[in-house]
């Protein structure tokens, strides 16, 4: 049992986003996070596109499982440039969702993981997130406090 284990471990594979992944059920993926209208293949390589413009600014990885060639979790951070902290700058991660039939498997804490590990890489003095009070004990895991309040105005 323990080698069965290990292939499923070993075909985990944690990478960059690729423009061939959303073949690979990442829109889908992010269903599971939020509201996320379908995408046009042709939108989705023009969003690519423009987010690759930002290079290491705004990076955005995936877990594939090789053995299904599904996309089973994700996460973003971007970089943000500022002039305090003598123009320093700051690691946002956002969309951080692990599939529903692949949780349990610390997945989604080796993707704030690299994102973390990508943003102090970057020269970031912090990283932060917003998150649920519900998903609170999971970023504490990973290593976050609470600190001050979120607030939110939307458009649409």
């Amino acid at each position: 049992m323990m080698q069965s284990e290990n292939s499923v471990e070993d075909s985990l594979h944690i990478r960059k986003l690729e423009v061939t992944d959303k073949e690979k059920g990442f829109i889908e993926l992010l269903r599971q996070l939020t509201v996320c209208d379908s995408v046009s293949d042709e939108r989705f390589k023009e969003r690519f596109e423009e987010i690759a413009k930002y290079g290491d600014d705004h990076c955005i990885c995936v877990i594939e499982d090789v053995r299904l060639g599904k996309i089973v979790a994700t996460g973003s951070v971007f970089i943000e440039k500022k002039f305090v902290r003598n123009c320093g700058k700051a690691g946002h991660i956002e969309d951080v969702v692990v599939d529903s039939s692949a949780r349990g498997m610390q997945l989604g804490k080796r993707i704030v993981e690299y994102l973390a590990h990508h943003a102090h890489s970057m020269g970031c003095y912090k990283v932060i997130l917003d998150c649920t009070e519900e998903n609170r004990p999971f970023y504490e895991k990973c290593g976050f406090k609470k600190k001050e309040i979120q607030m939110v105005k939307y458009f649409v």
